[in-house]
């Protein structure tokens, strides 16, 4: 079975059993308040305030983890649009007050241009509250851990 066509932060997760626990909850299968045991930890499969999948920085492809340091240390962004306003039309991530989301390029290799890959982050610049990422363009997230 090849997980080639899937984002590569998702394949550890499929390998690692973990993905069941991202899919809707079935009789059976964890939910948001429950947790998946691995081989060595327990963690939390959801974010109990949004409900979306957590994901460590180690889920995160290489690129995505070199965008979130220079998040941290505020740049320089390597696309005029870094830091721009993202304004959570989708709907997806919790409710908060216009401007509190910046989007960030995660470049993709290969791609002539930004690509699909985003981290969207809310908070003061240099200290962000929260951080989701976005393999799709938009339209699915994951919350990374501090």
């Amino acid at each position: 079975m090849s997980f080639s066509h899937l984002p590569r932060f998702l394949r550890p997760l499929l390998l690692g059993g973990l993905l069941v626990a991202c899919a809707p909850p079935d009789e059976g299968q964890a939910t948001a308040t429950q947790t998946v045991q691995t081989s060595t930890t327990t963690r939390a499969t959801r974010d109990p305030q949004s409900g979306l999948p957590l994901l460590t920085a180690s889920d995160l492809p290489r690129e995505a983890r070199r965008t979130l340091t220079l998040i941290r240390v505020g740049g320089p962004f390597p696309y005029a649009k870094d830091g721009s306003t993202f304004g959570n039309r989708e709907g997806i991530l919790p409710r908060q007050r216009r401007g509190y989301y910046r989007e960030y390029t995660v470049p993709t290799p290969g791609e002539d241009d930004r690509g699909a890959r985003r981290l969207v982050c809310g908070g003061p610049v240099r200290a962000v509250d929260e951080c989701y990422y976005t393999a799709d363009h938009y339209r699915s997230f994951g919350r990374v851990q501090p």
